[in-house]
């Protein structure tokens, strides 16, 4: 049936009939005519019959292996083939992290605020980087040497990253113990400073060497080695070389010897441990081996590594004791006032006086040092200004170092005495004289009876005698007469801005008032009667010379009437002659001031002048802590003296002004001075008293007495 239909051939597979095909028995598989293809004959067996035995297929010959080596080799390149890519891959991605190329820019160092004396030597830098951009041209050729030398051998044959320096890095931080090596070149090292965190990490360092590159690409060699002596981190807030020699050896980086290089070379590995300030020996050590690097590169001539070996660099001491900081504290707190943006290096002129800075901190110091621990007394301060109110001198404490706080410009602290010079000023300015006669003796106002530091009463006095001998009961009832109010506008008219307390005790100087602010006032009485502001700042300049500010003449102008200034400088000059201030007498100079002394001897206070000077003296505990009785006439006026006889010293005497016309006028004969004592001092040093109004009594009689011997400290100076 099959054959019938359309010649179709059904497939036989031969099995005998009434057998059951054995699939063993069976050959499925495809035979050449099978296959596509199949009827073209065999070149060499023909075709085969269905039913025909497949003929065996020989075996294949073996392909000779390649050797070991070879397959070795070729897999080495098929892996650095992939880790090139593996490494453009990485540093593809990590370069499109930074800016691109074409706005990449260095950025703007942090302005440096460099402070000069009168005399143009540096007092101090100011800002973030501690000193001021230095080109490489200023310096001498040992200091950019001796930081290649130790950090980067092969700067000026490198493209920014030193493989050879890798390896070296690498091999020793493997087969040493110690500190770690590291293989970064100055130029990465640059790059970090300038555009990257501090970070370690893998991707930091790819970031470092792709901007390296560029750094190389855009900038000499030298441009890239002045960028980075500018911007390096020294340690003690001193960024760039300029910082760090002003820091560590208080002179430029120009100046700076080949031993004193080395170690600011050695000092960038680790600034805060090799700080030579903190530990000289590891510094010296380090400086040694910037020293040996220096002369096997030829960069320093054996002898003078000889030489710089045998005497190693070592630390300044800060000049003046570090007290010029309190200058340049005070001009960075009024620099905005006269230049309130600058975005480059600027140069700020002082009217401070080193010789005087060094000098007044010299007298504070020595004087804290010799007694401050017997008087119970911790720290002082010292102003010093000319009578225009130019500053020359200010001593904010007694060691910057340990307090930064400026007592000479912000502590506030009662003046006492201090304060009656502007009361006995509202008397004169409403008719009163130095020889007007007020009552010394007991006062007692709504139930306050303020008492003298002695506790005795000398009766009918002269206000010339009883401001020289600071009588507070003549103080208070004159206060009383002018009024609380006059005496305060008076005191605000000289300059002071403290706020004050007009009331009965304003006269004996419980307002507070800072140093600096005080001293202003006195100004006034030493220059005729012009009130001043104080100042510090005398010009600003750019870097490159450029005038920015300049001051110009300014003040308050007239707040004194000349014949009120006569008599002020005549009753203040009375206290060097026969009053509390008698014992800081400079001989030869015409001299007026005040001493003072508050509460619980909490505060002494020795203001004075000359003509031609205005120092100030305060002198007690930042807590408030009483004294051992530290009065105006003890310390602050061995302080005052000290510092004033050098101040002083090579000027000519000049007169104060008016103070002639006053002096020596009493209506009943002449006032005692300094060569004709007179009354209590008179008689026990056996001198004829000269006539006076009335003799000088105590409560407890007249006769020499423990409290008139108490008088007579306090008339040389050991009392208010």
């Amino acid at each position: 049936m099959a054959n019938g239909r359309g010649g179709r051939r059904e497939p036989n597979f031969d099995v005998p009939e009434g057998r059951a095909a054995d699939p063993a028995e069976l050959d499925l598989r495809l035979s050449g005519a099978d296959r596509a293809g199949g009827g073209v004959a065999k070149r060499e067996t023909g075709t085969r019959t269905r039913n025909e035995a497949p003929r065996r297929a020989s075996k294949p010959k073996r392909k000779a292996r390649r050797p070991l080596l070879g397959r070795l080799i070729y897999a080495g390149l098929v892996l650095s083939l992939w880790g090139v890519i593996a490494v453009a891959g990485l540093v593809a991605y990590h370069a499109s992290q930074l800016p691109p190329i074409d706005q990449l820019a260095v950025p703007k160092r942090p302005p440096n605020i460099a402070i000069l004396a009168s005399d143009g030597s540096l007092l101090a830098n100011r800002g973030e980087t501690g000193g001021r951009v230095v080109s490489i041209k200023e310096l001498p050729p040992h200091l950019p040497r001796a930081f290649v030398a130790i950090e980067d051998r092969r700067f000026y044959s490198h493209l920014g990253i030193d493989p050879v320096g890798i390896t070296r890095a690498m091999t020793q931080n493997l087969t040493r113990r110690g500190l770690a090596q590291g293989g970064s070149t100055l130029t990465q090292q640059l790059a970090k400073n300038l555009f990257l965190t501090p970070e370690r990490s893998a991707s930091r360092k790819i970031q470092e060497a792709i901007l390296a590159l560029w750094l190389e690409q855009k900038y000499s060699k030298d441009e890239i080695l002045e960028l980075y002596l500018n911007r390096v981190y020294f340690g003690a807030g001193a960024y760039g070389v300029e910082a760090a020699a002003q820091r560590y050896f208080g002179k430029p980086a120009k100046a700076v010897t080949l031993a004193e290089a080395a170690m600011l070379g050695g000092l960038v590995q680790a600034p805060s441990r090799l700080a030579p300030n903190r530990n000289l020996p590891a510094a010296q050590a380090r400086a040694a081996m910037v020293l040996a690097a220096m002369e096997d590169l030829g960069f320093a001539k054996p002898a003078d590594v000889k030489l710089a070996l045998a005497t190693p660099a070592r630390p300044a001491g800060a000049r003046g004791g570090g007290s010029a900081n309190y200058v340049a504290d005070l001009v960075m707190d009024v620099l905005d006032d006269f230049l309130p943006k600058f975005e480059t290096d600027i140069v700020v002129s002082t009217t401070v006086d080193t010789g005087l800075q060094a000098a007044a901190e010299k007298a504070l110091v020595d004087e804290l040092n010799l007694k401050g621990g017997r008087y119970n007394v911790a720290q002082g301060a010292v102003v010093s200004m000319r009578p225009d109110g130019a500053i020359r001198a200010l001593i904010g404490g007694r060691d910057y170092a340990q307090s930064q706080f400026n007592r000479a410009t912000t502590a506030r602290r009662q003046p006492g005495s201090a304060f009656k010079p502007f009361v006995y000023l509202a008397a004169v300015e409403r008719g009163l004289t130095p020889d007007s006669v007020r009552e010394d003796s007991p006062v007692n106002i709504k139930g306050w009876s303020p008492e003298n530091y002695s506790r005795d009463y000398r009766g009918a006095v002269t206000l010339r005698e009883a401001l020289a001998l600071s009588l507070n009961t003549v103080a208070v009832r004159l206060g009383q007469e002018v009024g609380p109010k006059a005496v305060v506008q008076t005191a605000q008219r000289l300059g002071i801005s403290s706020p004050l307390q007009a009331n009965g005790s304003i006269a004996l100087g419980t307002s507070e008032v800072t140093p600096l602010e005080l001293v202003g006032a006195y100004a006034a009485f030493a220059n005729g009667g012009t009130g001043v502001i104080p100042y510090v700042i005398a010009g600003v300049k750019s870097a490159e010379g450029k005038v920015l500010y300049k001051r110009s003449e300014g003040g308050l102008g007239r707040v004194i009437d000349a014949n009120a200034v006569s008599m002020m400088n005549a009753m203040m000059h009375e206290t060097f002659v026969s009053g509390t201030a008698k014992k800081a007498e400079v001989p030869g100079w015409d001299l007026a001031g005040k001493t003072g002394t508050s509460q619980d001897f909490r505060d002494a206070w020795f203001l004075g002048y000359s003509a031609t000077l205005v120092t100030g003296v305060w002198l007690g505990n930042d807590d408030g802590e009483s004294t051992k009785k530290v009065s105006g006439g003890n310390l602050p006026g061995e302080v005052w003296k000290a510092y004033m006889t050098t101040a002083l010293k090579g000027q000519s005497p000049t007169a104060l002004p008016g103070a002639g016309r006053w002096r020596n006028r009493g209506s009943d004969g002449p006032v005692a001075t300094a060569s004709t004592p007179g009354g209590l001092l008179g008689a026990l040093l056996g001198e004829p008293e000269p006539p006076r109004p009335r003799v000088a009594t105590t409560q407890r009689g007249r006769a020499p007495s423990a409290d008139d011997r108490n008088f007579l400290e306090k008339l040389f100076g050991l009392g208010e």
